[in-house]
């Protein structure tokens, strides 16, 4: 079964940075659409960042120049580099998937929908401080 696992969330200052980290398995990582989002309390969750199969990535306007997203098909993980973060950032952060499947063996969007995806990891807290 699809399993996802996130690591590396914890507190940082603002300016600071932080890595990010999704241990994926259970599927065909390289043919996935893979993305991260995030959920601040009492806000709806919204996407953050996603990447696919061929490699193209998509950013919300809010993390763009500051936010990376990439991963390691050797390793089965996804990663988001974190930089010049901001009290903003302050969210529970998720890993999600959506894995090619029938006529779309290899997942090409470039969605930023929560509904777009299917699985999800458990969610890591990522606290910003001023």
């Amino acid at each position: 079964q699809v399993q996802l696992v996130e690591s590396g969330g914890g507190s940082v200052q603002s300016g600071g940075s932080l890595r990010l980290s999704c241990a994926a398995s259970g599927y065909t990582f390289s043919r996935a659409c893979m993305g991260w989002f995030r959920q601040a309390p009492g806000k709806e969750r919204e996407g953050v960042a996603t990447i696919n199969s061929l490699l193209t990535t998509a950013y919300a306007d809010s993390v763009k120049g500051r936010f990376t997203i990439s991963r390691d098909i050797a390793k089965n993980t996804l990663y988001l580099d974190m930089s010049s973060v901001k009290p903003e950032d302050t969210a529970i952060y998720y890993c999600a998937a959506q894995p090619g499947s029938g006529f779309f063996p290899y997942c090409s969007g470039s969605s930023l929908t929560r509904t777009d995806f299917n699985y999800w990891g458990q969610g890591t807290q990522v606290t910003v401080s001023s």
